[in-house]
């Protein structure tokens, strides 16, 4: 029998009156602003977009390496995505192959997305299914097309296996990204600031800066999350012309990088093989806003 862990919560939706849906959204939206020291998310996002009309043209995402949390806020606060050499790979879970998963956490519980999660990507009911982590590895294995996907999930058991760097003075819990060749996260923006952590496998990641939505047709998912339906791996500028204007950025992330994702970058991201992932999100201002 699956057990039941506190990092799968009831997939049931409240039935909300359009009074109570909003009277939440703006409880969820004042909740966001305060974790995060804001007054006004609305108003950070606006910082954000107005901000990133200054920065200066990106053609390819530089890599660092050494950097001590000074460094790293300082050149943070630029703005701009890097990737970091140097971390992932000292972390005991690099040092594993994916035979982890199956053979010590195949009982442990997840949930998968299933079906055409690309379409659904930021509906609050796309389709899921809960099972076991080997459970879901013969689902990926047998599945033809789109393969399933876990996705943004708090695995305790693999993250007591990282040494995430403390160049936050606070972040949320790390979620973790599993799949085969295939799976994919289509074009979004997280308004915090992410470092996205590369444990195994290669992803390719398109990044575009956050005041480039003006050519990407965005939705708001919610106040924090925003996605398009542009995909920059099959653009179709028929039917999104403005994507034209879209700056793009392509990146590989392998087995050891580290990739910052200033908050309001919008980013894409395919595995091009078995992959784990895993990323935190910064919980304070984003870094870009406290640039002297």
């Amino acid at each position: 029998m699956l057990r039941k862990q506190k990092n799968l919560p009831p997939r049931v939706l409240a039935t909300e009156t359009p009074e109570q849906a909003a009277a939440n959204k703006l409880a969820r939206e004042q909740r966001d602003a305060q974790v995060r020291g804001v007054s006004s998310i609305h108003a950070m996002r606006e910082a954000i977009k107005q901000t990133a009309r200054a920065l200066p043209a990106m053609t390819a995402v530089p890599r660092v390496r050494g950097l001590s949390a000074a460094d790293f806020r300082q050149r943070a606060a630029q703005g701009l995505p890097f990737l970091i050499d140097g971390v992932v790979g000292r972390w005991p879970l690099s040092a594993h192959t994916p035979d982890l998963l199956r053979d010590k956490h195949g009982h442990m519980a997840v949930r998968a997305r299933v079906g055409d999660y690309i379409t659904t990507a930021f509906a609050p009911d796309r389709a899921m299914q809960d099972m076991t982590m080997a459970e879901y590895l013969d689902l990926a294995a047998r599945t033809e097309g789109l393969p399933p996907y876990l996705g943004n999930l708090e695995l305790r058991e693999l993250n007591s296996m990282c040494h995430w760097p403390t160049w936050f003075d606070k972040m949320g819990p790390a979620r973790f990204w599993v799949g085969p060749a295939g799976t994919l996260t289509p074009l979004h923006c997280d308004y915090d600031d992410n470092i996205f952590a590369q444990i195994w496998g290669t992803k390719r990641i398109f990044l575009a800066p956050p005041h480039h939505d003006e050519f990407l047709y965005t939705r708001e998912a919610s106040a924090m999350l925003f996605g398009s339906p542009f995909d920059p791996e099959a653009p179709d500028y028929d039917s999104f012309p403005l994507a034209r204007q879209a700056t793009l950025i392509e990146v590989l992330v392998q087995p050891g990088d580290m990739l910052y994702v200033p908050a309001g970058w919008y980013h894409q991201v395919r595995a091009l093989t078995f992959s784990l992932s895993s990323n935190r999100w910064a919980r304070a201002v984003p870094l870009v806003l406290t640039a002297k």
